[in-house]
């Protein structure tokens, strides 16, 4: 089924509805998406190693998506969008207080296929069981906070960009 995705001005306003296709092939049109960054009390954060049809076999953060247009002619909040992807990609079903860090807007071209979003951050603490989808990872850690910042600091082509440009919002 296609995915529609909401196409924004770069401060975020809404502007029209489009397939998910369309937000990425060429030079794309800039739409809403999600980074999501999971810590457990210990202070670790929970990476995988993503499959992508770009940023294959590449770590990142906990997870990623776009609020979706619904079939009953809604859209998708930050929360429900977060919540959807935690459960779709981990199996996570119960509700994670999360934080709205804030936004970035980024653009990048890979060939045929480029990244143009207006991404917001959304941390929340977790301290379950969690099982990644091996149809959207390859592998997951638990990475000490500090250690991942450090890492993603000076290592960050081992990460997708989106988790790069996430790290500037996550001052907690």
């Amino acid at each position: 089924m296609q995915q529609i995705i909401l196409a924004v001005d770069d401060q975020g306003n809404f502007l029209e509805y489009i397939p998910k296709e369309v937000g990425h092939t060429g030079k794309g049109r800039r739409h809403l998406a999600v980074a999501v960054l999971l810590y457990n009390s210990k202070g670790q954060a929970l990476l995988q190693k993503r499959k992508h049809q770009i940023f294959d076999n590449v770590w990142d953060i906990t997870g990623a998506t776009h609020p979706l247009h619904l079939e009953n002619n809604t859209d998708e909040t930050l929360e429900e969008a977060t919540l959807r992807c935690l459960s779709e990609e981990w199996g996570v079903a119960e509700k994670i207080v999360l934080k709205n860090r804030g936004f970035f807007n980024y653009f990048a071209q890979y060939g045929e296929f480029c990244e143009n979003e207006h991404c917001f951050l959304m941390t929340g603490e977790y301290d379950g069981e969690v099982y990644l989808n091996p149809s959207m990872g390859y592998e997951y850690k638990w990475m000490d906070k500090k250690e991942f910042l450090k890492d993603i600091r000076s290592n960050p082509q081992n990460y997708t960009p989106w988790a790069v440009s996430s790290m500037g919002l996550d001052s907690k």
